[in-house]
């Protein structure tokens, strides 16, 4: 056995016994006040949780969750245990950024598997500190909807870590659904993969271009009712310009692309007055609740003084899930009636959004500095694009 294979095998062995140590930590009592709601709210009424859900939230709480100071369980972790060598931490914290995915199986070799992640196209060589035996039920074809952890400092190697599901080949379908729905959904996952970004922003720019083109903007303010119809207008539109430049992938006279659900606004959006539609060319397509109460705002500086126009300002300021990019927006529109908005508002007669506001949105919205500008859009992988037109 050379080296390299013993560094591995201890390796798998160690995180085997650090991994045990780890989740003991992250359900200990100290940590009770925010994995307990975190369990309570994925039961339900019901109360009814299965053993696979409960292991996916735990290995997640600890892995990624951020306290309120910002660290994660694995950190806090590995600040108070004495004695880590310095392998011992890298391998760590290396399980602070952790691949999600869904997983079609090339081939086993050797102990390990070889895993194609179908949401970001890159294939994973992958071990289980459980051993070999884990992957004894799985077959060449399947798919596995698991999580990996690196297991540095070797290159190239990956870890199974919290829950694992298998899935046939005969569930071909079914996992093509699901990688696309999540590849939607959480389009950060895609860019694991770093050709995956400037296609990402090319795919976005040209989206962009369509969606202005079909509604005459990049920003609009609708009902909600009419904000959903002009989405599922334009993403019609935009299935049969693909049918149209490709006739011959079509099937059946559909689109040669997956079969999309019907666009529907979240509940929070569906019930507001106005939604705000606005397509950037950084932060991609994003809607805002009430976003023409907080126009007429910005239009109309006197508002300041009603506790509504208040109160929707501030939630813009104050909520995580609001970028700057609104009241970017809303500020370069009005130059002469910014200043007299935040100053109202903020209860300071010298402030200048010229000079100021950059500084408040930074200093608000932390969050949003902190990390690259991503693309908006998911960019689908040859191998899931087969897998959800039916192809193999």
């Amino acid at each position: 056995m050379d080296s390299d294979v013993r560094l591995l095998a201890g390796l798998i062995d160690r995180s085997a016994e650090l991994k045990g140590e780890l989740v003991a930590f992250g359900q200990s009592a100290r940590f009770d006040r925010w994995l307990t709601p975190l369990l309570l709210e994925a039961a339900g009424p019901e109360r009814e949780l299965d053993e696979t859900e409960a292991i996916r939230i735990i290995d997640h709480f600890i892995l990624r969750y951020r306290l309120p100071d910002g660290s994660t369980v694995v950190d806090r972790f590995v600040a108070g245990r004495r004695g880590l060598t310095e392998v011992e931490r890298e391998l760590l914290l290396g399980w602070r950024d952790p691949v999600e995915g869904v997983f079609e199986i090339r081939r086993k070799d050797d102990g390990a598997v070889v895993l194609l992640n179908l949401i970001d196209d890159l294939e994973y060589r992958t071990y289980s500190n459980a051993g070999p035996a884990a992957f004894r039920g799985v077959s060449a074809g399947g798919f596995l909807l698991t999580c990996l952890v690196p297991l540095l400092p070797t290159e190239g190697a990956w870890l199974v870590s919290g829950a694992m599901e298998y899935y046939p080949e005969s569930s071909a379908d079914e996992i093509a659904r699901a990688a696309l729905q999540l590849a939607v959904s959480e389009p950060q996952l895609v860019f694991h993969n770093p050709e995956k970004i400037e296609q990402g922003w090319q795919q976005m720019r040209e989206d962009r271009a369509a969606f202005v083109e079909f509604c005459g903007d990049d920003e609009l303010v609708l009902s909600p009712a009419a904000s959903e119809d002009l989405l599922n207008a334009y993403y019609r539109n935009r299935q049969e310009a693909t049918l149209a430049a490709h006739p011959d992938r079509a099937r059946d006279g559909r689109p040669p692309g997956p079969d999309l659900p019907a666009f529907e606004l979240p509940p929070d959006l569906a019930d507001a007055d106005t939604v705000g539609v606005i397509y950037d060319e950084v932060d991609g397509l994003n809607f805002y609740a009430d976003y023409g109460m907080l126009r007429d705002l910005f239009a109309d500086p006197d508002l300041t003084g009603r506790r509504t126009h208040q109160d929707l300002l501030r939630t813009y300021l104050r909520e995580e899930s609001i970028a700057p990019l609104p009241i970017r927006r809303l500020a370069a529109a009005h130059p002469e009636t910014v200043d007299t908005v935040f100053r109202r508002l903020l209860r300071k007669p010298g402030f200048s959004w010229a000079e100021h506001g950059e500084e408040l949105l930074r200093r608000r919205k932390p969050w949003y500095y902190a990390q690259e500008p991503r693309p908006g859009v998911s960019v689908i992988g040859e191998r899931l694009a087969e897998l959800a037109t039916g192809r193999r």
